[in-house]
């Protein structure tokens, strides 16, 4: 009776999914237990082996708390919405839609194919108008929303309305925009509708203003910091610029502090919670402000160093600064023009990132310094961010190393402020053993009272005041794009209007190109018409009415972040049309308890969601303020890419070879590059000898008389190299029809291709389907294998050949359960060697998924088969709970052997078994017998068997006799618990 896991894998998914065995109630008398996955974007490509590994250790788990008698929510779900099928749309003209919905059943037939214990029933996807009807829901909420920060919370914006008629603004402490205007409330009271709402704007969550943007032409949208890689974007490799734009922005910045502190409630990973911290970036100093020379305007920073103050010898304003403009000089407005132009086309990330690089533009205008009324050159210089603090830095060259290199290189003056401090090489940035020199009132004060003193000066003095500062910004909220959540906005006389939420969700329209109009018009402004008809209270798509009652609506769309900023509290009620979430279900389900997914959505995803889930907490939505309690960051599967080395060749060579594609198997190259440093090593004039070079690559032609060739490395498809890196030349070259006249130069016959571990993906060729691993290994065996390859938060290569250890394990577990060629169990007593197997394995592990050890717990696996196969085990006392123990990790085998069993109902929820310590408790001891320390056999005795006894045991056993041949031995040695040693 063979192990046919093919047909017991499809059966068991069905029964499953008939069955909704996993489906969870939003009510029971069991403890709740919510697992969680970063729900994935379903790509064209599938998934490959790599993507599974957060879900496998997040479904054993899930299912192991099932056994343990929890009530656990464990869902799934699609993050649709994203810009590879609006680039696929564009480039075919398909809907979006389409593409999407094959890219989901894709997913979810090889989803199924695995065995996950998802629940289906509760299934979201974020381009399902009935989920984003409630991300438009979420975003009116912010909308219609203000940052109190005296009650440290979001408010509703009719009590600011409110405080705005009886008292004015002047007493307001709100998170808003800088340049607030103070007003009565008589002056709010004569305002118009139209000059309340541009204040109000000014307050809102979410608000309508110019900001410097990521800017792609080539896709004609807006991308987010972590959508660009290397200052180009991360789809596409497309040229980003920086660009100012109307947008919708979030005032993510009114959460900075909650955000910080809450990182001290949830167990995520310390890396994580690192890059949170510093992304938020809190900082304590002081708002300075500096006039400019000759101008009214001033210039504002914020420096977290005001005790250096003295020491500053110019100032720094981002290119992009709104002065810059106004304050250069015509004899410098060449100059700093084609800076600007320069600089926009370099990320941020990028402009960060590049520390080496000293660049800037003096503007030819001057700063007035605060204290001493000294003039100050004011520089423009990329490593300023417009977005950052002010903009704008007051340079303090002998305090920051940057500062220092930016005036060493354009020889800018750097005044030493620090006593006894040698600042000729570099600059001096231990601020805890600083004294202050030069520096007026400041003389001879260590670093913190001299930052106490001079905010005191500068606040009394009346041109700045302390601050705590944050490098988080508001969070842009605008895409350029098609495929994303239409904004539930309206404008009126220019100002944006939310529609009715009783109206949501506002659907995306059909257009007949999903490319920006020819008037730079977002996509939606492809559609015949694209407006809120306020009389009918609907959207007016294909019809032209009176246009009195019919206002445009947003042209963008939100980004991708939008609709996993809350879907896991959705799919705690993912079917109720009236609610977001009830409060019985809510209330209930709370948080999640597990959440696995990856470390790259650090500053994205996890932040955002972070976010929202506070401000839904303020608005008495949510009864948490962070959503998931635990978090693991699962490590990478890579994948082992396979190359063939074309042989490129160097300038003024003729040979016809030279005019060839050729490429050179692997160990050939490094023979021809390790030849090559030889000759180099020798000199130019060495004589080489034709005959062996010729042998050894068959090119030496090549080289003669022409500049060194190099190897050029290509991907090629791992599906074409077998085991022993052997390179399928004809399924190459029908892969590669640009290569099919190539010629190949061998080792023995055969090319070999070269080896590297690199991120799986389908542009390297080194992805493997986890379909053809189901199909030849079964699910059961890939489950097991992608656990078994190391710890979870570890990234480790991929090697196929691996998994047949794991399918001769299940195999062999299978047979424990055969007797005779058919199903049979023992229903024998087990023995003590027995049940020390069963309960070291339930112990080791039960400990193994509680702190996911899932690799090891393969291990114990295999290791607890074998014992039971050397003890001819088939007893149901032990093979039955052996069963459930590897439910988790193997649920396909354990269900048919639990059926088989005897039992009718899914082994999935079978209580697991409780560990007795009693059966690890040893009660006897194997004695090594040795003779003048040579040991010849054993002898096993009770644990509490006293030294006098075991010396006569032994004495009088009869291999005793037997070696001693009727010697009296001179004494005998007995260690008890561990050797007997008869001497003489």
């Amino acid at each position: 009776m063979e192990y046919n896991f093919r047909e017991i894998e499809a059966n068991w998914q069905q029964y499953w999914a008939d069955n909704q065995t996993f489906k969870a109630k939003n009510n029971s008398d069991k403890p709740k237990f919510y697992v969680l996955d970063m729900f994935p974007y379903p790509s064209g490509a599938g998934l490959h082996v790599g993507h599974p590994l957060g879900y496998i250790a997040s479904d054993i788990y899930a299912r192991y708390k099932r056994h343990k008698g929890f009530n656990v929510l464990h869902p799934q779900g699609y993050d649709s919405f994203g810009l590879p099928a609006e680039q696929y749309a564009i480039q075919t003209g398909q809907h979006p839609a389409i593409t999407t919905e094959a890219n989901i059943k894709t997913y979810r037939r090889q989803l199924d194919k695995i065995g996950f214990s998802f629940d289906w029933s509760r299934e979201v996807r974020t381009s399902d108008p009935n989920y984003y009807k409630w991300t438009q829901w979420i975003f009116t909420l912010l909308f219609n929303s203000w940052y109190n920060k005296t009650s440290d919370k979001a408010e509703d914006i009719e009590s600011l309305i409110a405080i705005f008629s009886s008292e004015g603004n002047k007493n307001i402490n709100a998170v808003s925009d800088d340049d607030i205007e103070i007003f009565t409330d008589e002056d709010w009271k004569n305002y118009s509708e139209e000059e309340q709402q541009k204040i109000l704007l000014q307050y809102r969550l979410t608000y309508l203003s110019e900001t410097e943007v990521n800017w792609c032409p080539d896709l004609g949208t807006v991308l987010a910091n972590d959508e660009i890689v290397n200052g180009v974007s991360e789809r596409g490799g497309h040229t980003v610029i920086r660009k100012k734009m109307m947008q919708w922005s979030m005032r993510i910045t009114a959460y900075a502090q909650r955000l910080l502190d809450g990182l001290h409630k949830i167990d995520w990973p310390q890396p994580l919670k690192d890059s949170q911290t510093n992304w938020i970036g809190r900082s304590e100093g002081a708002m300075v402000t500096f006039k400019v020379d000759g101008h009214k305007e001033s210039i504002d920073v914020f420096t977290t160093r005001p005790d250096t103050i003295f020491g500053v010898s110019f100032m720094t304003l981002a290119p992009e600064h709104e002065l810059v403009s106004k304050i250069t000089t015509e004899n410098q407005k060449e100059k700093v023009d084609d800076y600007i132009k320069a600089t926009a086309k370099r990320s941020e990330l990028e402009r960060m990132a590049d520390v080496k690089t000293i660049s800037g533009v003096f503007t030819g205008a001057y700063a007035k310094h605060p204290f001493t009324g000294e003039k100050i050159q004011i520089w423009i210089g990329d490593f300023v961010l417009a977005g950052y603090g002010t903009g704008a830095v007051m340079s303090v060259p002998c305090g920051d190393q940057r500062d220092y290199n930016f005036a060493k290189h354009f020889k800018i003056a750097i005044p030493n402020i620090f006593e006894n401090v040698d600042i000729s090489e570099e600059a001096y940035t231990d601020k805890e053993n600083t004294v202050i020199t030069n520096s007026d009132f400041l003389n001879g004060l260590p670093y913190k009272k001299a930052m106490k003193r001079i905010i005191y000066e500068i606040e009394q003095r009346g041109f700045g005041y302390g601050k705590i500062n944050y490098r988080l910004r508001d969070a842009v909220f605008s895409r350029q794009r098609y495929w994303g959540e239409p904004f539930p906005v309206y404008y009126k006389n220019g100002l944006p209007q939310m529609i009715d939420v009783k109206y949501l969700p506002i659907v995306l329209p059909e257009v007949e190109k999903y490319l920006p109009t020819e008037d730079g018009k977002p996509p939606l402004g492809n559609a015949t018409v694209w407006a809120w008809d306020t009389i009918n209270n609907k959207v007016v798509e294909n019809s032209i009415i009176d246009n009195k009652t019919i206002f445009p609506l947003e042209l963008n769309t939100m980004p991708g972040w939008a609709g996993s900023s809350s879907y896991f509290n959705r799919y705690m009620d993912a079917n109720n049309p009236d609610e977001f979430v009830s409060k019985e279900a809510v209330n209930y389900w709370r948080d999640v308890d597990l959440y696995i997914g990856g470390s790259e959505h650090a500053t994205g995803h996890l932040l955002y969601s972070r976010f929202w889930q506070k401000f839904l907490f303020d608005k008495k939505i949510l009864p948490v303020d962070e959503y998931a309690k635990k978090l693991i960051n699962q490590g990478m599967i890579t994948g082992t890419s396979a190359f063939v080395y074309r042989w490129e060749f160097g300038e003024g060579n003729n040979s016809e070879m030279a005019k060839k594609t050729i490429f050179v198997s692997k160990n050939l190259m490094d023979n021809i590059i390790k030849e090559r440093k030889a000759i180099e090593k020798e000199g130019k004039n060495v004589k080489v000898d034709p005959s062996d070079l010729l042998k050894q690559t068959k090119v030496l032609e090549a080289q003669k008389n022409s500049k060194w060739s190099h190897f050029t490395p290509i991907h090629v498809d791992v599906s074409f190299v077998n085991a022993s890196d052997e390179l399928d030349i004809e399924a190459f070259k029908k892969w590669r029809p640009e290569y099919s006249d190539a010629e190949f130069i061998l080792e023995e016959g055969k090319y070999i291709v070269g080896r590297e571990i690199e991120k799986m993906s389908k542009s390297k060729y080194n992805v493997v389907n986890p379909d053809q691993i189901c199909e030849e290994y079964g699910a059961d065996s890939l489950r097991l294998f992608e656990m078994f390859l190391g710890p979870l938060e570890q990234s480790k290569p991929w090697k196929t050949s691996g998994i047949s250890g794991v399918y001769s394990f299940l195999k062999k577990l299978w047979k424990l359960f055969i007797t005779n060629g058919a199903f049979f169990v023992s229903e024998d007593k087990p023995t003590k060697e027995e049940l020390k197997t069963l309960h070291k394995t339930i112990k080791k592990v039960e400990e193994d998924i509680a702190n996911f050890s899932f690799n090891t717990s393969v291990s114990t696996f295999m290791i607890a088969v074998n014992e039971l196969t050397a003890l001819k085990c088939n007893k149901r006392a032990i093979l039955e709970p052996l069963a459930i123990i590897i439910e988790p990790y193997a649920p396909h085998i354990a269900e048919e052997l639990w059926k088989r069993l005897g039992h009718t109902e899914s082994i999935s929820t079978v209580d697991f078994p409780i560990f007795n310590p009693k059966y690890l408790i040893e009660s006897t001891k194997e004695y090594p017998i040795s003779f003048n320390g040579k040991m010849r056999f054993k002898l096993e005795f009770p644990m509490d068997m006293d030294k006098d006894a075991i010396e006569k045991a032994v004495m009088a056993h009869e291999r005793t006799q037997a070696q001693l041949q009727g010697r009296i031995p001179k004494k005998v040695i007995v260690v008890p618990g561990k050797i007997v040693n008869i001497v003489g």
